[in-house]
């Protein structure tokens, strides 16, 4: 019975870390302690006694049932809630262009968040893969209290999400009242905004471009949910927009249904839909539409950074924040792509799927063709959004920001590589795969003689090649253009993401928890200076301000602004290998 009662605990806990991992219903825990109750009775009134074998089948009816109470529990599709707690406090109603709206009052008092708002209508039916139209007007008052689903993206079971938060974040919070999935869908074309609790008027403006390689993502993740820097003084928005196939599918038969003869960037067109909402709206909320900043990081940076030379944005921000990605080098690394490939892309979608018509295209279930996120994902140069490169516009003088505040985490490559790390076998032939004729100016530049140093040589290079040296480009471009640009360099470790990609981003908007085991008073600190060079830049442009270490604007991309357990100016380590990039990818001043 002991040993009965050692193999019945830990399969008892192992069943309810899966219903809590997988966030089934309270049902589910209801009755698997049934069950397990039942089981035990079984066992000491009947199956103590009998054969092995009738044990074994014990055994194998309790995992069986326990997994039909997995999909009796299983965790329902729901909106996120934009408030904590069960009864929310109401805001007063904002009047917009389209109708009233009410928010939630958050953060102890002293935000306010707006959660949903339409900016466009939904993107379905005939309205797949056209430019974003303007939403209809709704009676009544908007309660503006949950967020919208998700842009349509691929999706995957809850316990690989929390099993990812604990693996990759090193943070998990058990609770019982997060017990559902949430919406995602086609329907996703809406902001969610925060500001400052009570009347404002006149304040700075930052709108946010989430990541997630054009495929997946969300706008009100909490490592850059708006409520730090709404606490200073500052309006965040956030959007959604259409992703993968539903974002950058090209195709000949759409561009000529179009007014605009566009295709295959339908994501930067909501992008600018929601900018122009933010033009018209935001006065209502307190904001300044004159003073807006542009921010965005990773495929969300690389977005801003598209816009930056759009003709359609125009107007629409003043100032950007590129975290993380750029598509501003000659030959983009990534979320970018030709005309002529985009379209032939789109023609093999359509052969995939047997189709031959807009009509059939748009027939498709979305949930059949979202899996396509992998293949389409690329902005393009279509003649309407973009009618070049960036780097072809930054190069004529054409651009539409008046400061650039970007940069890079030290350990870009971390989460890329967990499963691609190089040794000493396989370095140089990694090397040598990338950079062809210019392998051997690299293997001079960094040179093994370990694993680990093959391993650490591998993960700076993947780093730059794909973050660090677009940045590099982006600097150079700017200043050439006259527009002031301060660089920086994320490296500060802790018991999280660390410097890894995105790591930056929970101390950029002030979103560090009040109190965790991850972290200690240096990341409190640094991200209260981060923030203060933040708000100074979404007010006037220049980050710096009193008590600050002073950010100097480099043209050369020499110096950067470490942000790390020490704030300051520094080198620029791998100016050698940009060099040889530059050479590599044609760069020319």
């Amino acid at each position: 019975m002991i040993a009965f009662g050692i193999a019945f605990a830990i399969l008892l806990l192992l069943m309810l870390a899966v219903l809590e991992l997988n966030k089934n219903t309270l049902l589910g825990f209801f009755l698997l302690l049934a069950l397990a109750v039942g089981f035990v009775i079984l066992f000491v009134k009947v199956l103590h006694g009998n054969k092995w074998y009738w044990k074994l089948l014990g055994w194998a009816g309790f995992v069986g049932a326990f997994a039909l109470i997995l999909l009796l529990s299983w965790p329902p599709v729901r909106r996120v809630p934009a408030y904590d707690g069960s009864s929310p406090v109401y805001t007063d109603v904002v009047s917009l262009e389209k109708g009233d709206v009410r928010g939630v009052v958050i953060d102890n008092g002293a935000v306010e968040l707006y959660a949903g708002i339409p900016y466009a209508k939904p993107p379905v039916g005939e309205l797949r893969w056209r430019e974003p139209q303007d939403p209809d007007p709704w009676d009544g008052v908007l309660d503006a209290d949950h967020f919208a689903p998700m842009c349509m993206q691929p999706t995957e079971l809850p316990i690989i999400g929390s099993l990812k938060q604990i693996i990759g974040y090193h943070e998990y919070t058990f609770s019982l009242s997060d017990n559902y999935r949430p919406a995602v869908s086609e329907d996703g074309l809406y902001v969610n905004v925060w500001k400052p609790a009570g009347k404002a008027e006149g304040l700075p403006v930052l709108v946010y471009v989430h990541g997630g390689t054009l495929q997946t993502g969300q706008p009100w993740y909490g490592d850059y949910a708006g409520t730090g820097l709404a606490r200073e003084g500052v309006i965040v928005v956030n959007l959604g927009y259409r992703l993968g196939v539903f974002g950058y599918l090209a195709d000949e038969a759409l561009a000529a249904e179009s007014p605009n003869g566009t295709t295959g960037n339908y994501g930067l067109l909501d992008q600018i839909k929601a900018l122009e909402w933010v033009r018209d709206n935001i006065a209502a909320f307190g904001g300044d539409p004159n003073n807006v900043t542009l921010a965005g990081e990773s495929a969300g940076a690389a977005s801003v950074s598209a816009l930056c030379t759009s003709p359609l944005a125009k107007g629409l921000f003043r100032r950007v924040l590129l975290e993380s990605s750029t598509v501003a080098s000659v030959v983009p690394p990534h979320s970018f792509r030709s005309y002529d490939d985009a379209i032939a892309s789109g023609k093999e979608l359509k052969a995939r799927y047997g189709v031959t018509t807009v009509e059939e295209l748009r027939a498709l279930p979305a949930d059949k063709i979202v899996n396509e996120a992998y293949t389409q994902h690329f902005m393009t140069v279509d003649g309407y959004a973009l009618t070049e490169t960036p780097y072809e516009s930054y190069k004529k003088g054409v651009h539409n920001e008046e400061a650039i505040l970007h940069g890079y985490n030290t350990e870009e490559s971390g989460p890329f590589l967990i499963f691609d790390h190089a040794n000493l076998k396989t370095y140089e032939q990694k090397v040598r795969g990338y950079f062809g004729e210019y392998a051997d100016e690299i293997l001079a530049l960094y040179d093994p003689k370990t694993d680990e140093e093959a391993k650490a040589y591998w993960a700076r290079i993947y780093g730059a090649v794909f973050f660090n040296y677009p940045h590099y480009c982006l600097n150079r471009l700017a200043a050439a253009n006259g527009i002031p640009v301060y660089e920086y360099c994320f490296s500060k470790s802790n018991g999280r993401l660390g410097a890894w990609h995105s790591g930056e981003l929970i101390y950029f908007y002030g979103n560090l928890p009040a109190s965790s085991r991850l972290f200690d008073e240096s990341d409190y600190a640094l991200e209260r200076t981060i923030v203060a060079y933040l708000k100074n830049y979404a007010v006037s442009g220049d980050p710096n301000g009193e008590g600050l270490p002073e950010w100097t604007s480099d043209p050369e991309s020499v110096r950067v602004l470490g942000l790390g357990d020490v704030v300051a100016m520094t080198d620029e380590t791998d100016l050698a290998f940009y060099a040889v990039m530059d050479r590599m990818t044609g760069w020319s001043e």
